[in-house]
């Protein structure tokens, strides 16, 4: 995808998607390279030929993605992003000469009450890749956690509170391995997330 299919994805299609339906359930995956803007301090997705000494013309700002989801009316939006913002390597990448930076990816538009996020990695760290799964690490172990081994209380389903907590110990065990260090965040946090943390991302085939 450019920047322009990304804009039309979110700013003109999902919106018409969503309408006015407030029971509306709104499920974004991301996975890419990630990027930071040294001068604004911003993070941005950064499509194919996306280029990062240019990205506010090239690449799509998580701030206007969070601004677009923010005016739905939907029930719950469910963000999942196996990316970095730092510039350090991994789905992150930087403009020639830049150093890799500690970049906040946090909105205040996340502490909405329907929005949740649950990102690849610490704002410092780099999403590492598993080439033996051809999956990200973090895309690898969220899937895992999807067909059935984070249903912790075996309801048959499986919510954002189960999701994060089996995907976080194995994420970072498994990146130590690797010689790095990549913690899963949730945003807002567990003690934020009130009963969206009861959230559904699945319901599981019995």
């Amino acid at each position: 995808m450019t920047k322009s299919d990304l804009e039309a994805r979110f700013e003109k299609w999902l919106p018409k998607q969503v309408g006015e339906n407030k029971d509306a359930e709104v499920f974004i995956y991301y996975g890419g390279h990630g990027a930071p803007d040294p001068n604004t301090n911003q993070a941005f997705m950064v499509p194919y030929n996306g280029d990062p000494a240019y990205l506010e013309t090239s690449a799509y700002s998580l701030t206007r993605l969070y601004e677009v989801l923010g005016k739905l009316p939907a029930k719950n939006i469910t963000v999942v992003m196996d990316s970095c913002f730092s510039g350090a390597g991994g789905r992150s990448v930087i403009q020639k000469g830049a150093r890799p930076m500690l970049i906040k990816v946090e909105n205040p538009l996340m502490a909405s009450q329907n929005m949740v996020v649950l990102s690849a990695a610490a704002g410092n760290q780099i999403s590492n890749a598993m080439p033996e799964k051809r999956h990200g690490l973090f895309t690898y172990y969220f899937l895992k956690g999807l067909q059935g081994e984070a249903d912790a209380n075996k309801d048959g389903g499986v919510d954002v509170e189960e999701l994060y907590a089996y995907m976080k110990p194995k994420i970072e065990t498994e990146a130590r391995r690797m010689n790095a260090e990549q913690s899963p965040q949730l945003l807002p946090g567990v003690d934020l997330l009130g009963e969206r943390s009861k959230l559904k991302l699945i319901e599981l085939k019995k």
